[in-house]
């Protein structure tokens, strides 16, 4: 944890995020607070002994707190003890990126990139429709992750996911200049956009589950259907919206992998490739970044239960989307 550690006392401070919390009783009846709390660096259990709510407040799950207390060893791991405990405020100048796994990029630069690169779009249904979800989308897609587990389950990892494909497809009409542009990167912006509403996600930007919605709709036919209301409401080319729709039912590639149907033109095909790549090029990366110089990684059950060499060193030019 990464705590700042008075020498002389023996006690630490720091802010941190609580992970999870639940009052409980001591032996005698006494309430006390249990919470798992975590940093940048990890987390730790921690107890806050003689927790009365009226006195000290009551505090929940995926809220920032700033504490002290000390660190001591039991039953084999450390454990804090809180000695005093508040939530933070505005005047902290926290940042919740900084207490869970985030995107590599500021969400507003690349929330602006992606609105640049559709305001640019030469055909107006596309460049309409396109602007507008997103527009409809902004507060959240600042920090809605692009999973509940898996790739991209992270802050702000929609937008990075999205970017990431969107980049991949300005390259792949450079090499296949046959493809229509502004309908592959209009359909690479839009494709995951019904995730929204498909988890349970706090401000924290981490999922916490599904929503009854994400479960009995999914993001692939939500995200179809905002965008034929989007273009009936701008009075679209309602065709030109149905290959839209097509691209985000069909971008899972094949309806084991919950496609609704199949790809079925060139801009279709490629899109589900491209989702296909950056997805398990964040997957192979993260598993990667775990295993040890010169070994190999733990088994990766969604790639194929496979496991991948780490063959150490950082001799690879580092690309930049920025």
């Amino acid at each position: 944890m990464n705590f700042l550690k008075n020498e002389k006392t023996g006690t630490v401070e720091g802010f941190c995020l609580i992970k999870s919390c639940d009052v409980k009783k001591t032996a005698k009846g006494l309430p006390y607070l249990d919470l798992i709390v975590a940093d940048s660096d990890g987390e730790i259990s921690a107890k806050y002994w003689d927790y009365n709510p009226e006195l000290q407040g009551t505090y929940t799950p995926n809220e920032l707190i700033k504490i002290r207390g000390t660190i001591s060893p039991f039953n084999g791991a450390d454990q804090l003890r809180i000695e005093r405990i508040r939530k933070c405020t505005p005047s902290d100048n926290i940042r919740i990126e900084d207490f869970v796994p985030s995107a590599d990029y500021a969400p507003e630069v690349m929330f602006e990139e992606l609105s640049s690169i559709a305001s640019s779009f030469y055909d107006e249904t596309y460049r309409k429709i396109t602007l507008e979800i997103l527009s409809q989308n902004k507060e959240k897609l600042l920090y809605w992750p692009a999973a509940f587990k898996l790739h991209h389950a992270i802050r702000s990892g929609l937008l990075m996911h999205t970017l990431s494909m969107v980049r991949l497809a300005q390259e792949a009409c450079k090499i296949y200049d046959y493809v229509n542009s502004d309908l592959l990167l209009a359909g690479a912006i839009l494709h995951d956009i019904g995730k929204i509403g498909e988890f349970e996600v706090p401000e924290t930007g981490l999922a916490s589950g599904y929503t009854v919605d994400g479960t009995l709709i999914g993001h692939l036919v939500r995200g179809a259907m905002l965008i034929e209301k989007t273009a009936e409401k701008l009075g679209a080319d309602m065709e030109k919206a149905m290959m839209l729709e097509h691209m985000v039912l069909s971008h899972h590639g094949e309806p084991e992998f919950g496609a609704a149907v199949r790809p079925m033109f060139i801009e279709a095909e490629l899109l589900s490739m491209i989702d296909t790549l950056d997805a398990k090029m964040f997957e192979m990366a993260q598993a990667v970044s775990l295993a040890p110089e010169k070994d190999f990684s733990q088994r990766q059950w969604a790639l194929d239960n496979r496991k991948f060499y780490n063959p150490g060193g950082d001799i690879r030019p580092k690309a930049k989307l920025f």
